[in-house]
């Protein structure tokens, strides 16, 4: 059984940045991947929180993520941008990108941004929680490293592939649905094996194709691409519905390398030892292209308390919005956050290796 240490908020974003200024990023940049993790984590979303904090810095010292890297915008309209990430780190990137495309949609209504050439870029809900802050709808998608079979299929040969979407409301909290298109995200196995538990068969694969309940057995499956994987959202059947969530990963790969120009499916982290080519997308809309931001906050409130206020089903005394428990997490985790034991032990050593100060409590 895993146990969690609580730490202070700040000092743990503070000691995050430190670590990615050691490694050449400069400060905006160092605070932008600080804060996206630390979102995650006050969110509850503890697989992309700073329990990644140490793939990030082995993939700088192994080169495959450049720390000091821009992107370069390629092509740009009025309402579009394709950019290259040239290997950066993914929260830099797409936050740079995800701040042109605000200023385009408020000037122009919306605004559609691909990426290519790019690294992980952590929750996908961060970039529209950028756009409401701002009065905006916000979408945002991407590739990963290929973890999921495709229905029927042996061998993992698409991502997780996370959507996520969030639309302003008024009284209620912002709709923020983050979700990942397999029926869980890679991190929540690592979750499970950093526990020591089982996880449902209807999760994951082994290298034959059969339903396993060993996290760790298909981790290193995974890892060394010996066949099998996660499931897409429904399972393994159709009869299941694992259809539908194929092809919306299959979407994912379309919006994000095919319309980039970039990585899809199989070919991304295709070049051991080189940047990942992981794509992304980003989308904002300006309400005023529709009936305006008052209005549709009108709309969103009636829309949830329609759903939160109807009758419940047998034993259960309430229905959640999408993000409306991260959003009360976040409420929660305003100044500490926990984290588990062995996140904080590998941030301990992290601090030995790169040589800063760990005072995280």
């Amino acid at each position: 059984m895993a146990s969690y240490i609580e730490v202070d908020v700040k000092k743990l974003g503070d000691f995050v940045t430190e670590v990615f200024k050691k490694l050449n990023v400069d400060e905006e940049g160092a605070r932008v991947i600080a804060d996206v993790l630390i979102e995650a984590d006050k969110r509850g979303v503890e697989s992309h929180g700073v329990a990644r904090l140490k793939r990030y810095v082995d993939g700088i010292k192994n080169g495959v993520m450049i720390p000091d890297a821009k992107p370069t915008i390629e092509k740009e309209t009025p309402v579009s941008i394709v950019a290259n990430g040239n290997g950066g780190l993914g929260q830099v990137i797409t936050y740079e990108i995800t701040k042109k495309c605000i200023e385009k949609a408020k000037k122009n209504y919306m605004c559609f941004a691909v990426i290519r050439n790019s690294n992980h870029y952590g929750i996908a809900g961060y970039y529209p929680l950028m756009a409401l802050k701002e009065g905006l709808i916000g979408i945002s998608m991407t590739n990963t490293f290929p973890l999921v079979v495709p229905t029927f299929g042996k061998n993992a040969l698409i991502g997780t592939n996370p959507i996520a979407v969030g639309v302003p409301a008024d009284k209620n909290p912002d709709f923020l649905l983050d979700m990942a298109t397999s029926t869980v995200p890679r991190g929540k196995l690592e979750v499970y094996a950093r526990k020591g538990e089982k996880i449902p068969k209807v999760w994951a694969t082994d290298e034959n194709g059969v339903p396993t309940d060993d996290p760790q057995r298909v981790l290193d499956n995974l890892k060394e691409r010996r066949g099998g994987g996660l499931l897409p959202l429904g399972g393994g059947e159709e009869l299941t519905g694992g259809h539908k969530g194929y092809g919306l990963g299959m979407i994912v790969e379309i919006f994000t390398g095919i319309f980039s120009g970039g990585s899809f499916g199989p070919f991304v982290y295709g070049k051991k030892g080189q940047p990942a080519d992981v794509c992304h997308f980003v989308g904002i809309i300006n309400p005023d292209a529709f009936i305006g931001l008052d209005k549709i906050k009108e709309g969103m409130d009636k829309l949830q308390d329609t759903m939160k206020n109807s009758e419940k089903a047998a034993g259960k005394n309430r229905i959640y919005i999408a993000g409306e428990k991260e959003y009360e997490l976040e409420l929660k985790y305003k100044d500490r956050v926990p984290v588990q034991d062995k996140v904080y032990a590998t941030m301990e050593e992290i601090a030995r290796e790169v040589g800063v100060n760990f005072d995280i409590k």
